[in-house]
């Protein structure tokens, strides 16, 4: 991989694991959450992962494996990547106890139990960041045209990810530094992740372990986006403006790409 592709796609998977310290700083410094802008922000995210999954990583995971196989073959490898992608995300979620789901912050009376959710979601946050991480790096070391959308996509995705870890710590210990940290460190696993990904698999890369990353990225977008996002949306109360994002999310990427 030469050096140029390399340092874009690290940047950028840097850059979408350190959005948990913007939303840290949000849930430190503001008194209200803008529950409707969270709403719009991670229905606009999960419609740019779906689209760019669907219409554009899986086909192009597809047209990589056709050269090597024939017949159906190549979409078979594609849809095996692809649940593979599902199966690998959906055991890490499910290694999270639900008590300490790092999608929501956790309202408990006892400051000792709020410190120790908010360390577990940092921790969680930290273990579920490595595959992402991994999805960042593949997509914008293969397809520089999409990655910067994909890039904000899982940034925005990051941001109340950040929320969940910094609220607790903070109001169980009034510590912002403290709180910041923690959120700030559970980011670090995504380039981290990626860079575990490609010292692996750098040294036998060939077309069809790239044409695997590409629909295994997808699985992984498309849990996300169904399992974290969508279920977001709804649960701050504000379904059609979810709804719009989504849309938006969809349309805009679908537009960027007729000009890439």
């Amino acid at each position: 991989m030469e050096i140029s592709t390399f340092s874009f796609a690290i940047g950028l998977t840097l850059i979408a694991g350190l959005a948990t310290g913007i939303g840290s700083v949000i849930a430190l410094l503001a008194k209200r959450i803008n529950k409707k802008f969270l709403t719009y922000s991670m229905g606009l995210s999960a419609g740019v992962m779906i689209y760019v999954s669907f219409m554009e990583l899986m086909p192009e995971s597809v047209n990589m494996f056709a050269e090597t196989r024939e017949g159906l073959m190549p979409k078979v490898f594609m849809l095996l990547s692809f649940f593979a992608g599902i199966v690998i995300i959906a055991i890490i979620d499910r290694l999270v106890p639900e008590d300490e789901n790092p999608h929501e912050i956790h309202d408990k009376p006892d400051n000792i139990k709020l410190k120790r959710t908010g360390i577990m979601m940092a921790l969680a946050i930290g273990i579920h960041n490595f595959p992402e991480g991994m999805a960042v790096f593949a997509t914008a070391a293969t397809h520089a045209d999409i990655a910067i959308p994909v890039m904000i996509a899982i940034a925005i995705h990051n941001i109340p990810e950040g929320i969940a870890v910094s609220a607790p710590i903070y109001h169980a210990t009034g510590n912002r530094k403290k709180a910041f940290v923690y959120s700030f460190l559970s980011g670090l696993s995504e380039p981290i992740g990626a860079l575990l990904g490609v010292f692996i698999l750098d040294s036998f890369w060939t077309p069809e372990i790239n044409a695997f990353l590409l629909a295994f990225v997808s699985g992984i977008m498309i849990y996300i986006s169904f399992d974290e996002l969508l279920p977001s949306t709804e649960s701050y109360g504000f379904h059609h403006l979810g709804l719009l994002g989504i849309i938006s999310g969809l349309f805009l990427m679908a537009v960027s790409l007729l000009f890439l």
